[in-house]
């Protein structure tokens, strides 16, 4: 089964891919590498889960956060390679969470991201991956998703 019925089985579309909301590029291919630019959970252009963790929103809106993130990672990288079927294995997943001070459940928030790729992904989504907590994150996001691919060696 390709990526994209996995996505459809599971009732997901993927959105738009974000257009970068700063002076950069929402990906960048270097090699049989791609690194995706952090990614919100924004959804037909709107900030879908803003504030922090721990105060206003709690670990199953922060999960729901990862997972949106997530589903603009493959966006980006769908228009970054034409084909998700391109992806050799999604290596490395950085995931920052707004947090309230003294709040440290940043992991539980980022399985959201990671069960969503274990799920669409399957042998392609054994990633390692660093759970931040911070203060603060731009436009008050709730969740920021960074990532490396790396493309299968026959296309690139």
């Amino acid at each position: 089964m390709t990526i994209e019925e996995r996505l459809e089985q599971a009732k997901l579309v993927l959105p738009d891919p974000p257009k970068a909301v700063g002076n950069y590029k929402p990906w960048v291919k270097v090699d049989n590498l791609i690194f995706v630019s952090g990614q919100f959970p924004i959804m037909d252009g709107v900030l879908r889960y803003k504030g922090k963790l721990g105060a206003n929103l709690t670990v199953e809106e922060g999960y729901e956060a990862a997972k949106l993130c997530a589903l603009n990672s493959l966006a980006q990288l769908k228009a970054a390679l034409g084909s998700l079927e391109h992806l050799q294995v999604i290596a490395r997943v950085d995931g920052h969470v707004n947090s309230a001070p003294g709040w440290t459940q940043q992991a539980a928030v980022l399985n959201g991201a990671s069960d969503l790729f274990a799920e669409i992904m399957t042998d392609k989504a054994g990633h390692a991956r660093t759970a931040f907590g911070h203060s603060e994150l731009p436009l008050n996001a709730a969740v920021e998703l960074v990532l490396i691919a790396v493309i299968k060696s026959e296309i690139h």
